[in-house]
């Protein structure tokens, strides 16, 4: 398992280089890398679902720790090239909003399934997050590039809820990551309750 020094470096690392673009050209990056780094990150009900894949992979152990943080951009960038290309998904924004109330309930109770079975879950979740990715993809921009992106801007984090659910190898930690859990449980049905009432 990762240690939290190792996992906090490698945040670092990520996040140092994007800090550079900041200061770079905002016509040039924009549509582009950045717009799609940054298109997860400032989701809320994006940013719920990627920080609970994160610290379900704590819970589950290896290689869960790895295997879903992998699984999960590369079935999201399937289901962005699906928004891109025009493939309809109903309830695109339910999908999205379950998927907080399911993966952090999952935290919540230490759910322990079969590593296929979290997998397949996780993969789910990920066509709806990536397909709103695809659709909303700027026009003026690179599908490639702002794809690269958003893959990134995932991974990233996923791995902030590594990081956190490091604590977890604590007695205090364990209920503080499923308290987190709870947290990211209640935002996610916070944002499906009305998608629901609106059917």
């Amino acid at each position: 398992m990762f240690s939290l020094f190792k996992t906090s470096l490698l945040i670092i690392l990520f996040i140092v280089p994007f800090s550079a673009f900041s200061h770079s050209d905002v016509a040039t990056l924009q549509g582009g890398f950045l717009s799609g780094f940054l298109h997860p990150i400032q989701g809320v009900d994006h940013v719920i679902a990627m920080v609970a894949v994160g610290l379900w992979g704590v819970f589950l152990g290896r290689p869960a720790i790895w295997m879903l943080p992998l699984v999960f951009p590369l079935v999201m960038a399937f289901g962005g090239v699906l928004g891109i290309v025009g493939v309809g998904i109903p309830h695109i924004e339910i999908g999205i909003a379950l998927s907080g109330v399911v993966l952090g309930l999952a935290v919540v109770f230490a759910w322990k399934p079969p590593l296929w079975l979290a997998a397949v879950i996780v993969a789910c979740f990920a066509i709806f997050h990536g397909h709103a990715h695809g659709t909303e993809l700027p026009k003026a921009t690179s599908a490639l590039v702002f794809s690269v992106g958003f893959v990134v801007g995932t991974g990233l984090l996923h791995l902030c809820g590594i990081a956190f659910g490091e604590l977890n190898r604590f007695s205090w930690g364990h209920w503080i990551v499923r308290a987190a859990g709870l947290l990211i449980a209640l935002l996610g049905l916070w944002f499906l309750v009305p998608l629901l009432i609106a059917l």
